[in-house]
């Protein structure tokens, strides 16, 4: 699975745990990484097919206890193709700061104007469907979602969209966050420049060169 890769040689993995997901064509629920293994080790030996209930229906390997995050966003959201889940220190630290995101970088530019949502319900894990379904009404219509005391979810209509919002999102709170920590913000684009620079710098055919770039340095291209 190219997505698990491409978040492990970015450096979003934690050990055995996030999981990304793409939708079943068929219907049937979510195909993710098997638990128990870290994102550099999946391959297609190591995926599931995970129904909205729980059940393991293909593969061999278990399945990871916060499926719901990924098969009711799926269930609420027919545009999204894909989800990912990731635990980067840049989303925790940011996100404990209750501060909005600001496009103080190109990064930004798909989670501002309107800002993404928090999700407070709970910094524990996702492994209700009540939860889950919490959490995808917090998402609403966004690209992704902070997850205060616990990390993030990006989604996308494909597994390089949702990857490529993972990336950029770390990298956006993680640019705050130096920001912040030089003296504070002092300049950022405005509503309207943040709305040009996200069709003109992150258009489907910007988004898949990244996603295609990350590919091939996944796979030492």
């Amino acid at each position: 699975m190219s997505g698990s890769r491409v978040l492990a040689s970015v450096g979003l993995s934690d050990m055995v745990w996030g999981h990304a997901s793409v939708r079943d064509p068929e219907g049937r629920g979510a195909w993710m990484k098997a638990s128990g293994f870290g994102f550099e080790e999946i391959g297609e030996d190591r995926v599931v097919l995970v129904s909205p209930d729980g059940k393991v229906l293909r593969g061999a390997g278990s399945r990871h206890l916060e499926f719901p995050i990924h098969t009711e966003i799926l269930a609420r959201r027919p545009d999204v193709g894909a989800v990912v889940h990731t635990h980067a220190p840049a989303l925790n630290a940011f996100s404990s700061l209750r501060r909005d995101l600001l496009p103080i970088s190109h990064d930004a530019v798909p989670f501002t104007h309107p800002q993404l949502p928090r999700f407070m319900a709970t910094g524990a894990l996702i492994a209700t469907r009540d939860l889950g379904r919490e959490l995808a009404g917090g998402l609403g219509d966004a690209h992704a979602i902070l997850m205060p005391h616990h990390g993030a979810v990006t989604v996308g209509p494909d597994i390089g969209t949702a990857v490529m919002y993972a990336v950029l999102l770390e990298r956006a709170c993680r640019t705050q966050l130096l920001a912040e920590a030089a003296g504070g913000i002092c300049t950022a684009s405005d509503e309207a420049e943040t709305r040009f620079k996200r069709e003109q710098i992150w258009n489907p055919g910007q988004i898949n060169a990244g996603w295609e770039y990350l590919v091939r340095r996944a796979h030492g291209q």
